[in-house]
């Protein structure tokens, strides 16, 4: 066994872990790779459909966890499970960047007023407890300098990511004025098993999945050449693990994103290749996406690696390759 195995085993056997949206691509996947280190999982869960969470993703480990149906907006039961939990990890949110604009209040309520509550019930009922929050690369809007680290100003430009730029200031809040041992990683284009990959209102690279899976055409916007960061979901949930298992991040934000950067181009084209089917095709940009667009998003992920001494183990090669045999084997639960 790797030391690095052996040091997250022996943080998380027999901890008490409570998952927010474990359900969902991430939440789900952490909540494996949790049990195979020893802890007690608990998954709570709304399935709000704009959250696209999937009771297939924990038909493997159904009968080893614990799973409670509930809102986060909901505040009484949110009480109830976070008492005797060492550490609450929040994947719960609305993630469509265009749901958000449709319907900002729901959005609103989701991510910002749901990540109080969760807050709230920590300060009060639960605060020796180690918090992870998620946040989003997307929190800073268009760049004003590349490779962008965790000082960057941000200036979102949809409403989902707004709410998740405003959480995150209140996860930081609470951890400095309570001292609740708390960290935010902020995730980029987080790829592999377990997503929702039948819509494009969530994840864009994810969607590219689903399509080459059912050998339909993905379609780029424009020349495709806007640069983007992308982790494998496996790589994604390691560094979530290893800021839940120790302090050095407490009252920080940090990216914890990939190491290379692809245009949306080379990754459509990539998609293709490794799973197998489908084509790219090139269409004009639609308005209220052009709006709304970032341009490159060149991310340093060199803060969260110095502290946490991380090192990812997939490219978007490797990455796809797994993606491509875990779909194949269960489709019809996804598209």
């Amino acid at each position: 066994m790797r030391d690095n195995e052996q040091v997250c085993h022996q943080h998380m056997k027999g901890k008490n872990v409570l998952i927010f949206g474990g359900l969902g691509f991430i939440g789900s996947n952490l909540a494996h790779r949790c049990l195979e280190l020893g802890a007690n999982v608990v998954i709570y869960d709304s399935l709000d459909p704009h959250s696209g969470g999937n009771l297939f993703n924990i038909e493997d480990i159904k009968r080893d966890v614990q799973l409670h149906f509930h809102d986060i907006l909901d505040f009484d039961p949110l009480v109830h499970h976070i008492t005797n939990q060492d550490i609450i990890i929040n994947c719960a949110a609305s993630t469509s960047h265009p749901f958000s604009m449709r319907e900002p209040r729901t959005d609103l309520d989701v991510n910002s007023r749901g990540v109080v509550n969760i807050l709230d019930a920590i300060k009060r009922f639960n605060k020796d407890v180690k918090f992870i929050h998620l946040g989003t690369s997307t929190q800073l809007g268009r760049l004003i300098y590349q490779p962008a680290d965790e000082n960057h100003p941000e200036f979102p430009t949809d409403i989902y990511s707004a709410n998740k730029s405003v959480s995150e200031k209140y996860v930081l809040i609470y951890s400095k004025a309570y001292g609740i041992r708390a960290t935010v990683l902020r995730l980029s284009n987080v790829f592999g098993p377990r997503a929702t990959i039948n819509s494009p209102e969530f994840t864009f690279n994810n969607y590219f999945v689903g399509l080459a899976l059912e050998n339909k055409s993905i379609t780029v916007y424009g020349d495709g050449n806007q640069k983007r960061n992308t982790i494998y979901v496996e790589d994604a949930v390691e560094a979530i693990v290893q800021a839940g298992i120790n302090d050095h991040g407490n009252g920080e934000t940090f990216f914890a994103v990939g190491d290379e950067h692809h245009s949306v181009a080379q990754i459509a084209e990539a998609t293709v290749k490794y799973i197998g089917s489908g084509k790219v095709i090139y269409i004009p940009w639609p308005m209220e996406r052009k709006a709304i667009d970032i341009g490159d998003a060149v991310i340093s992920n060199k803060k969260f690696k110095e502290i946490f001494h991380f090192a990812l183990k997939y490219n978007l090669q490797t990455g796809l390759k797994k993606t491509a045999k875990y779909y194949k084997n269960c489709m019809e639960k996804y598209l």
